[in-house]
């Protein structure tokens, strides 16, 4: 049975054709192999895996059916209609660009209803790029688009396989990261969102990894007055996101 995560336009199965899409240039948000799948077809698309740098999700062969009935022959390949960067080239232009880096990082986010509200107040506030993981996070498919309200067509996404190194390379180029978390002790209104900044939102369960925490420069929260602790990622996501906009606001010349 397939969920509303994962529509039949949303992917493709098959060794052939997984092979013929990644030749004609589609992106692969996410690949799905069974363990122990051998032959020379499987050797083709292996070698076809590692020059394209997609790491495949190795998993029984109960999961592939779920996906679908049909002979997927070992292998199902998700495909989206948004493409993938890094971030190791994207920072380099945005300096380049004379621009002041503003990145959004999202750990393990899985809702997919989530992300897309999040990407749409992203670009809607001028965030160069989200920078997600390779693993773990919600597919970026026809309903994150269509959540998204297509925003996710007009703002660049990172896919990285390890965050922790990812966040290295921002604070190595001169950007700060900020680690959302209700357990910090600083407010969002106490730190400098003007500087090149990155902000970090966690899972809608266990929030930012501890890898990814241990990494951040600093934890930053929002002020919580009522009985409940706790916002929707996307709530927080937004409160936070437009607090870095009035500082850009606020210190601009000519303002």
């Amino acid at each position: 049975m397939l969920t509303n995560e994962n529509k039949k336009d949303d992917f493709i199965f098959g060794l052939r054709p997984v092979i013929e899409a990644i030749e004609a240039g589609k992106t692969i948000d996410k690949i799905f192999v069974q363990n122990a799948l051998q032959g020379p077809i499987y050797a083709e698309l292996k070698t076809i895996l590692a020059k394209h740098k997609i790491r495949p999700n190795y998993v029984p062969i109960e999961k592939l059916n779920r996906f679908t009935r049909k002979n997927h022959q070992g292998v199902v390949a998700f495909i989206s209609d948004v493409p993938f960067h890094r971030v190791e080239d994207l920072v380099p232009q945005l300096f380049e660009e004379g621009k002041t880096p503003f990145l959004l990082i999202l750990d393990r986010l899985t809702d997919v209803r989530n992300f897309g509200a999040i990407c749409r107040t992203a670009e809607c506030v001028g965030v160069d790029a989200i920078i997600i993981p390779e693993k773990g996070g919600a597919p970026i498919n026809s309903d994150a688009i269509k959540t998204s309200a297509g925003a996710l067509y007009n703002i660049k996404i990172c896919k990285e396989p390890n965050l922790a190194h990812a966040v290295d390379f921002l604070q190595q180029s001169g950007i700060s990261v900020f680690a959302a978390t209700e357990k910090a002790q600083k407010l969002i209104y106490d730190v400098n969102f003007t500087e090149p900044c990155a902000i970090v939102m966690g899972n809608e369960e266990t929030g930012i990894s501890k890898e990814v925490m241990h990494h951040s420069d600093e934890k930053i929260k929002l002020p919580i007055e009522g009985k409940t602790q706790s916002l929707n990622v996307s709530v927080a996501c937004g409160a936070i996101l437009y607090e870095a906009v009035r500082q850009k606001i606020v210190a601009a010349p000519n303002l």
